[in-house]
């Protein structure tokens, strides 16, 4: 089976590329130079030129809440293109099954939590990361629309929570929580720095899945397609508070100093936890545990991303 991934350099991409269960697989995995997905001509040329059997969306402009304040323009337009050139393309071509990469943040910021897959466009979004958000849900409906017009092409979504491990960005200015918060207590720590700021009161609730485990979803999900459902939370199905998250980062990293709250700063949603219930009818459950996954991700950032200055 000839599968392509869009994104295969970023987080989501390389890990699922390089993921044990790839071997089976016969993937493209083509550069921003081979495939630009903001140039849909060039995306019908390519999937025409290879006739992959599958599409694994997992391209976009990604970041934080900084990355996503300051430049909505472009997570909301080049976000929205992508998605629209590499799914219209593939459906132009006869490419029968297509996986989507969503995003959590295509749920409203008010709805009730667990988040359950018919929440989409049921209230207002998250203001601080709208654009991306709306581009997702764009991209889910489309798929959505593709499928209720022609059932012969199963274009289906993944919602992951939020994310970390190898291959993450840890420039603040374009992470997201957990490899910022590695990256700013191991600088604490060498530097010898005995307090931290936390951004709010610290109690505001996210769930990180160590993207380890969406890779071995993905292949699950491969295996098990014709019966997945049309879009499909991935998580853990429980999350923790930010201060939680800050105290497992220092214990594995060893940081002993202390955490002061700046109530000044914006926390964006209070809580984004989804509702796994479709997820444990279609029989899959994560297997990293926050502290392996920290260790692995701490571990990555040592070997590959510190430069020891």
């Amino acid at each position: 089976m000839k599968i392509l991934i869009t994104g295969a350099q970023g987080m989501v991409g390389k890990n699922i590329a390089e993921f044990f269960s790839s071997l089976s697989f016969d993937l493209l995995t083509p550069s921003h130079e081979e495939l630009d997905l903001l140039d849909k001509q060039n995306v019908e040329k390519y999937l025409k030129l290879h006739m992959p059997d599958m599409v694994i969306h997992c391209a976009g402009i990604v970041g934080g809440i900084q990355a996503n304040m300051a430049n909505p323009v472009k997570f909301l337009v080049e976000n929205t293109q992508i998605g629209m050139n590499i799914i219209l393309s593939s459906y132009e071509v006869g490419i029968k099954k297509f996986l989507n990469m969503g995003s959590s943040c295509m749920y409203p910021r008010d709805a009730k939590n667990p988040l359950s897959e018919d929440l989409i466009l049921r209230g207002e979004l998250e203001p601080t990361n709208e654009g991306y958000a709306l581009a997702k849900v764009t991209s889910t409906r489309l798929c959505e629309y593709i499928n209720r017009e022609n059932q012969i092409f199963q274009y289906k979504t993944i919602i992951p929570c939020n994310l970390y491990g190898r291959y993450d960005k840890f420039n603040p200015k374009h992470s997201h929580m957990v490899p910022a918060v590695i990256k700013k207590i191991h600088e604490a720590k060498i530097n010898n720095k005995m307090t931290l700021d936390i951004w709010g009161d610290g109690e505001a609730r996210r769930e990180f899945m160590f993207v380890g485990d969406l890779a071995d979803f993905t292949y699950y999900a491969l295996k098990n397609f014709d019966v997945m459902p049309q879009n499909i939370n991935v998580g853990l199905g429980h999350d923790y508070t930010i201060n939680e998250y800050y105290r497992a980062i220092a214990n594995v990293i060893g940081y002993t100093g202390n955490f002061i709250h700046d109530l000044s700063k914006p926390i964006g949603m209070k809580q984004k936890l989804i509702d796994d219930s479709k997820l444990q009818n279609f029989g899959w459950k994560y297997k990293t545990s926050l502290e392996d996954g920290i260790k692995k991700t701490y571990e990555y950032y040592l070997n590959e991303v510190f430069d020891g200055k």
